[in-house]
């Protein structure tokens, strides 16, 4: 049987992404066109704005309604990739879309973590300040966004202050990876020397009552 060829508001919609053009996005709704048409990977319209950073696009998508949580065959949505490329723009156009801060890519981690791996740190301190998200979900790795910063990261002026925007935002650095090793630990290992000061220096806060108001 032989494949339905996609309707012409389709293809319109699909070049419109590609270009990052939002007006002909508009207009392909306008002339009803899929809103969720999936391709060979199983990517909708939106995940592939999300991709490309085409913010406007993704704008009138999620506008439209476009299902923000949608994966791919690799498990990737519009929204988990925002960690990926670090666009804090797209991160925040689909915020009135409902992500749901729980789903998980194919490594089973949430957003924050590639973003931290990669050491985007804009994406970072705003995912964090403006969602729910856990700064200390584990992926199927055993790794947080802290661990994922020190373990994968380069130990560079961007991961020193991924580490600390997470350790602001409560990030526990107490947490060990699957062989029972800390956060800190990888650091001093790696020869991370800032990166391990600003973990030691968390991990006394977590011991001392009086730190963080705690205690007279």
């Amino acid at each position: 049987m032989t494949a339905k060829p996609p309707a012409p508001a389709d293809l319109a919609l699909s070049d419109a992404v590609r270009r990052g053009d939002a007006d002909a996005a508009r207009a392909a709704l306008r002339a009803g066109a899929d809103l969720e048409p999936r391709d060979e990977q199983g990517r909708t319209p939106l995940l592939l704005a999300a991709l490309a950073d085409r913010v406007a696009v993704a704008e009138v998508l999620v506008a439209a309604g476009a299902d923000v949580n949608a994966q791919d065959a690799r498990d990737d949505s519009a929204w988990l990739v925002t960690g990926v490329t670090g666009s804090v723009a797209m991160m925040r156009v689909l915020l009135p879309g409902g992500p749901d801060f729980t789903l998980t890519n194919r490594f089973g981690g949430v957003s924050v973590i590639p973003a931290s791996e990669r050491g985007h740190v804009a994406y970072v301190r705003a995912v964090l300040a403006e969602t729910g998200i856990d700064v200390d979900h584990v992926n199927r790795l055993g790794w947080t966004a802290l661990l994922e910063a020190v373990v994968l990261g380069d130990g560079d002026r961007a991961h020193q202050d991924v580490v600390a925007a997470l350790l602001a935002a409560g990030a526990d650095p107490s947490l060990p990876d699957g062989d029972g090793v800390t956060a800190r630990a990888h650091a001093e290992r790696r020869g991370f020397e800032a990166i391990a000061d600003l973990l030691r220096r968390a991990e006394s806060q977590g011991d001392d009552p009086r730190a963080e108001g705690g205690g007279r």
